[in-house]
């Protein structure tokens, strides 16, 4: 798996002014773009999943009826469902049936170039592998796979797993450009969040490659293990609206941060590839990058490149994620990875706004 960093060489002619429209962060409020009709939202849906414990394996947006489904293992359960007003579904595997084969393969099968996380529509663990794994590698996970039954699958993924260093709008350090994820507060105290992969690259930060405007100082940064960072505003003159880039003239105004869930509709904003659309299909996905372990990413099929990293996740106003990384592109599509934007905001003390 490869982290989508971009060094200036690649760059060059992305380089773009430190305006209101640079710095906009790019924020998405889970279920605000899909919400269920009728039926229960995906918060609803999650709390009836919990409530039930081992007699259900999670939740998820049916993509046909736009309604929320929740996964049961008998049908008592499925009763219970029903009366709160969701769509039950039997499956064969409970949640910590799952959970179980989830741990098995984070002791036993941590190769670079893999990634998995819990499908709650096909209630299984997906084991994703990319080119780059083969020879005894493959064997390897191939027989940790094969010993979890039908509680998993693997599948091939073109491409190879990297982080993406760039997103939303261009931001610069070292060698290396990541786009900035969303804008955040505390107080008076204005901060841009991006990804920690990126974080780690420099603590200063800048609006050119030519490192001639500063933006602000890393004050916090977390991979592995996490993929998330912050950096303080230190320019007065820079404008930093509570916004995410369209790349199109317009932006999207952020007022909230949320949850992604399974089956949901979401936008992604790079600053190399601009804005992409696509589904969220797992939460609490683990990817085994080259660089190191990452746990709790979102999974979906929104393409990004590299430079993408850091930037914004969302759907309509929401903030949802920072990009991580991924395989594939924009061209021939892939597999996109994010950090959800709840955990640092809470780490750090901020909001969005």
């Amino acid at each position: 798996m490869r982290l989508h960093l971009t060094p200036y060489r690649r760059t060059a002619a992305m380089v773009v002014a430190a305006s209101a429209a640079l710095l906009a962060g790019a924020l998405s409020v889970p279920g605000s773009g899909a919400a269920a009709t009728p039926g229960v939202d995906a918060a609803t849906a999650a709390g009836i999943a919990d409530r039930l414990g081992a007699h259900s394996a999670g939740s998820y947006l049916d993509p046909a009826s736009g309604r929320m489904v929740v996964t049961v293992t008998d049908s008592a359960s499925a009763a219970t469902v029903r009366a709160a007003g969701a769509v039950p579904r039997l499956v064969a595997h409970s949640a910590a049936q799952l959970a179980t084969a989830v741990t098995r393969l984070d002791s036993s099968a941590r190769v670079v170039g893999t990634a998995w996380a819990v499908d709650p529509a096909s209630n299984q663990v997906v084991v994703s592998v990319d080119s780059t794994v083969t020879g005894t590698a493959l064997a390897r996970i191939t027989a940790a796979v094969a010993g979890l039954g039908d509680t998993a699958r693997m599948e091939r993924t073109s491409g190879r797993f990297s982080l993406f260093i760039a997103g939303g709008d261009a931001i610069y350090t070292s060698s290396f450009r990541c786009s900035l994820g969303f804008n955040v507060r505390s107080g008076t105290t204005y901060y841009f969040l991006t990804a920690g992969h990126c974080g780690n690259l420099g603590a200063t930060w800048y609006a050119n490659s030519s490192h001639t405007t500063v933006l602000g100082t890393r004050t916090g940064t977390s991979f592995p293990g996490n993929d998330y960072a912050i950096v303080r505003y230190t320019n007065t003159a820079i404008t930093h609206p509570g916004v995410v880039d369209l790349y199109n003239g317009t932006t999207q105004d952020i007022t909230t941060a949320g949850n992604a869930f399974v089956g949901e509709s979401v936008r992604r904003s790079g600053s190399t590839t601009g804005v992409h659309s696509g589904t969220v299909t797992a939460i609490n996905a683990t990817v085994n990058y080259a660089e190191g372990t990452v746990t709790g990413l979102i999974r979906t099929t929104v393409c990004a490149e590299g430079g993408d990293s850091g930037g914004s996740l969302f759907a309509g106003s929401t903030a949802l994620g920072l990009t991580s990384g991924g395989s594939g592109n924009c061209t021939s599509g892939g597999t996109t990875f994010f950090q959800p934007v709840t955990e640092p905001l809470s780490v750090f003390g901020v909001s969005v706004f």
